[in-house]
């Protein structure tokens, strides 16, 4: 070998040996996750669960700041500008892939400046209703819907958001015809629907499953190809005459940039044994979710493959970037 080489590898050992030992000493402070979302929805439920668990298996804390706003955008600024060490992650769901197509330009590079870690706890999207609503199935509504056009709203944690784009997916799948209602957050259009400013709204099952519990909400279909363990009389989409749609949610992790790869590791070896243990499954099997995991090169294809179907969508109906 060139000798002017050896100084080189050193150098490149030095710094391989630097991130091994980095990754067999993580976590050793606290670790903090940006929810770029109003406190109470899909994302922030299960990522405070999540969280809760890591700190149990790490003996470190993992705790959730929200930084809402902009569809996420405010908080996803934070994480890709904090240092690339693992103690700054952002948690988001399937809003990330659709960012592309809701801005001309993004504050950070979207394609670099954010590594995907691992996706887990896969939801399936729902339509909800009030318990108190007239529209006893699917069909139902998409009836009124094309008889009375104008009338029917939903809502939505913003415009760009993932329910957003499912219900616009969803109305090229039935038929349904209806009026978008933005809100600040997943929370908020809730609180709406339950006081009758909107007639429906698409939610991740975890999102809704208190209200469900509670007597406030009626499911009237769930994606996925079978019925949910928590709610077996609820019809799936194609049951229910939509056999086209298929959109599922999932909550996930990013890291910064410059992340050594053992210390991603790391992170994704204690996701899939958090997701795996009794009691976060126990957790899942309530909110109506699959605890599944996704990591590394696997989930960064299935953002790839998410992204190519919102850019469909938003194709579809023509949806100006901001």
């Amino acid at each position: 070998m060139n000798r002017m080489h050896f100084p080189l590898c050193a150098a490149l050992a030095l710094v391989c040996a630097a991130a091994g030992a980095q990754a067999q000493t993580y976590p050793d402070k606290a670790v903090r996750i940006v929810v770029p979302y109003p406190p109470g929805g899909a994302v922030d439920q299960v990522t405070r669960r999540i969280a809760q668990k890591l700190t149990e298996q790490t003996g470190q804390s993992f705790y959730v700041e929200n930084k809402a706003g902009a569809t996420g955008t405010i908080g996803a600024v934070q994480v890709a500008r904090s240092p690339g060490d693992g103690y700054t992650l952002m948690a988001n769901d399937t809003t990330y892939s659709i960012l592309p197509q809701v801005f001309k330009k993004l504050p950070w590079d979207y394609a670099q400046d954010l590594v995907p870690v691992a996706g887990f706890n896969f939801a399936p999207t729902a339509v909800v209703v009030a318990v108190n609503s007239p529209f006893k199935t699917l069909g139902d509504m998409v009836a009124y819907s094309q008889a009375n056009p104008g009338k029917l709203n939903y809502g939505t944690g913003g415009a760009g958001t993932m329910p957003h784009f499912a219900t616009v997916a969803l109305e090229g799948a039935s038929g349904l015809k209806a009026t978008h209602v933005p809100f600040k957050g997943a929370g908020e259009a809730t609180l709406a629907l339950l006081s009758g400013t909107i007639d429906f709204q698409i939610a991740s099952t975890p999102g809704v499953m208190g209200q469900v519990r509670g007597g406030k909400v009626r499911l009237l279909a769930v994606s996925g190809d079978q019925r949910l363990k928590a709610l077996p009389d609820v019809p799936t989409f194609a049951q229910a005459g939509a056999p086209d749609y298929k959109v599922v949610n999932f909550t996930g992790l990013w890291a910064a940039k410059g992340t050594p790869e053992p210390v991603l590791e790391k992170l994704r070896k204690e996701i899939a044994t958090a997701m795996a243990s009794a009691d976060v499954q126990s957790f899942a099997d309530d909110l109506g979710a699959v605890p599944g995991v996704v990591s590394g090169k696997a989930f960064a294809d299935k953002l790839k493959a998410d992204a190519q179907l919102w850019e469909a969508v938003a194709a579809k109906v023509g949806i100006d970037k901001q």
